[in-house]
């Protein structure tokens, strides 16, 4: 099982001015510690979960070329970018710079978006849930369209794109990550047309595991092709406390399939903590 970091909170001690130099001693520390990804969320407003809208919160692409200029292996991706918030050519056009940028180390994580708060905040196109779940796949469609030699229009119900050209193609075709657990849509799609899936950490986890798998078989795909990931605290505690408790979860997750585990590290601004995982959880879980 590899370990990715998941920076969701870019509220730090140092404050804003600092910000540009915390991210790199963040990301430069994660990396020597073995993790094998790093994300940032794709929201404009700080969320419930991590702290109020008001809190300091990055645009997910402009911050994800900033990483790729500071590393050199960790593979980078916006958890999750809403497919609302940008027109699918230049989404494509996005992941594809940031691939070619960082040399081969670009995912698309993508779904259906959420935060109806930030979007009618900053005027940001949101429409209902089902049909952005038709611009989901719609968009699913031309990123995969765009990546490959076929330049012909798309015409969607939602998207009409005249010559599907990207130039420079990128240097590796972006593997493409689905997050949610939506059972009749968000894992049909995973199906459909994704490399990985993202789950959060509950008990629900086997079940939504079986439902993928169903999925699979009625879209003629193989099950065992598409990455299993799974998003969760890596909290070791305040001295490694409670890094026996992260191993024994990490250890029943890789038995249910899932070989990647992505989350937030308290107080991630702390060199010393990303330094324990690398320590302790990141070997580890290398064999499971």
């Amino acid at each position: 099982m590899e370990i990715g970091l998941h920076i969701a909170d870019f509220t730090y001690p140092n404050g804003p001015g600092a910000l540009a130099d915390d991210l790199t001693r963040i990301v430069v520390a994660a990396e020597d510690a073995g993790f094998a990804r790093v994300s940032v969320m794709d929201h404009v407003w700080q969320i419930g979960v991590v702290g109020p809208p008001e809190h300091e919160m990055l645009e997910a692409y402009t911050t994800l070329g900033y990483l790729a200029a500071r590393t050199s292996r960790v593979q980078l991706l916006a958890w999750v970018t809403a497919v609302s918030y940008r027109q699918p050519g230049m989404l494509a056009k996005l992941v594809s710079t940031l691939d070619v940028l960082s040399k081969g180390r670009a995912w698309l994580g993508i779904g259906a978006a959420w935060n109806g708060e930030e979007a009618a905040g900053l005027g940001l196109p949101f429409p209902d849930t089902a049909e952005r779940f038709e611009r989901l796949e719609e968009t699913l469609q031309i990123c995969r369209q765009m990546w490959s030699d076929d330049e012909s229009p798309y015409e969607g119900r939602h998207y009409r794109l005249g010559r599907t050209l990207n130039s420079p193609q990128p240097i590796r075709r972006p593997p493409i990550l689905i997050g949610g657990g939506g059972e009749k849509k968000t894992l049909r799609l995973v199906a459909r047309y994704a490399q990985a899936c993202n789950l959060f950490a509950g008990p629900d986890l086997e079940r939504k595991l079986d439902v993928l798998r169903a999925h699979c078989a009625a879209e003629g795909r193989d099950y065992d092709d598409i990455e299993k990931t799974v998003m969760l605290s890596l909290d070791t505690g305040e001295k490694g406390e409670k890094t026996d408790e992260l191993l024994a979860q990490l250890e029943g997750l890789a038995a249910l399939g899932f070989t990647e585990a992505h989350g937030r590290v308290p107080r991630v601004w702390e060199p010393d903590r990303l330094a324990l995982i690398g320590r302790e959880i990141v070997p580890a879980a290398a064999g499971f």
